[in-house]
């Protein structure tokens, strides 16, 4: 399987007892690291107001990571387009490729704007699933309900700071064929006006899309003939929904003659599948502080996830995460792995890490990279 190519999603998760300059100088040394294992991109999400994740400003982070790193492929998974313009993203990127040119995956992802309201209608998934797995096996757990993050009060409260008062976001499908228009030098209003991003026009910036389900992001993908990220890891029981709307809805353009997935997985590896899950025992606290609406919380110990009182409720919470993660020896993850890439038909495949202690995160990636190779 080293044909298919293996990638990190980085939140910048803060550990207990670390501060948010720990996790950045982490995050800074596990991209090294994971250029020298031989990864082939290193993403950086963007989330706001979790106690326990510094990674709230992308382009910052990945100047600072350009700059430590030579080779290696650095992007956003994905950049928030709900509270920002096209203008200030691909000024952003641009001016990060114009000093490390032809490095950065532009990301965009639909979060952080406009508070849900009809439901876009998704593509049929073409996959079929029987008694929660697909046809090779993989487990496609029961759907969960964000409806409780989406109408907690410190979602409106991030809304809230995250945009200028009385602003409302762009429609996302036309932000995106802003920010293609400008990257391209094409931008133009209705009455002819043009605008020329300087830095930004002409950036070589690889552009994806990145989505749960088979509904908008999935058409904006497609339609527009680009890359899609679908997250196993998130939201497990759409992905095959995900990537079969978008290969359905997708045309060839000038970016793409074909579809082109990413899928991501939640993974930890160690030398056992016993020291592996010891280093998970904490993922499940930390999914639950994330789906309660709290906000992530700094990510556990093994000993102060096992100091959780667990109810039914949380259990149910959590319980499609914690089945659809990957861990245990490097032969075990990967096997997983294979079958996630089967099952998605993904062309690459992104893998997260958390663990508490910077070692053992590094040790994760090294112990996959190295099986991955094997294959």
């Amino acid at each position: 399987m080293s044909d298919i190519p293996l990638g990190v999603l980085d939140l910048v998760p803060i550990p207990s007892g670390a501060t948010a300059a720990d996790a950045l100088r982490n995050s800074i040394e596990l991209a090294r690291r994971a250029e020298e294992f031989g990864y082939a991109r290193y993403w950086f999400a963007e989330h706001h107001l979790n106690p326990g994740v510094a990674g709230t400003s992308p382009a910052v982070v990945l100047a600072l990571t350009a700059a430590a790193t030579s080779t290696i492929r650095l992007g956003s998974g994905a950049v928030q387009l709900g509270h920002r313009t096209a203008l200030s993203t691909v000024e952003e990127f641009g001016l990060v490729d114009a000093l490390h040119p032809g490095r950065l995956d532009l990301g965009l992802g639909r979060s952080g704007g406009r508070p849900p309201g009809a439901k876009t209608p998704s593509a049929a998934t073409a996959t079929p699933v029987v008694d929660g797995r697909a046809p090779n096996g993989l487990l496609i757990p029961p759907r969960f309900s964000f409806a409780r993050l989406l109408g907690s009060p410190r979602i409106a409260l991030q809304r809230r700071l995250l945009l200028l008062p009385n602003a409302e976001s762009q429609e996302y499908a036309e932000q995106i064929d802003d920010i293609l228009a400008l990257l391209a030098g094409t931008y133009r209003t209705e009455d002819g006006v043009e605008a020329h991003v300087v830095p930004g026009e002409g950036a070589d910036v690889e552009l994806w899309i990145l989505g749960s389900s088979g509904g908008e992001s999935a058409e904006a993908a497609g339609v527009r003939g680009l890359r899609f990220a679908a997250n196993y890891h998130v939201s497990p029981a759409t992905v095959l929904e995900a990537v079969d709307g978008y290969r359905s809805f997708f045309q060839p353009s000038d970016h793409l003659d074909k579809p082109y997935v990413s899928v991501s997985a939640d993974v930890v590896v160690a030398e056992d599948e016993a020291t592996a899950r010891e280093l998970a025992t904490g993922y499940g606290p930390w999914v639950r502080s994330i789906r309660t609406a709290e906000g992530a919380i700094p990510f556990p110990t093994p000993e102060e996830a096992r100091a959780h009182v667990w109810t039914a409720e949380d259990r149910e919470l959590v319980q499609d995460r914690l089945d659809t993660q990957f861990v245990g020896t490097p032969q075990q993850v990967a096997d997983r792995l294979e079958q996630l890439q089967e099952a998605t038909g993904a062309d690459e495949l992104l893998i997260t890490t958390i663990t508490h202690g910077q070692h053992d995160r590094v040790r994760s990636y090294e112990l996959l990279a190295e099986e991955w190779a094997r294959r």
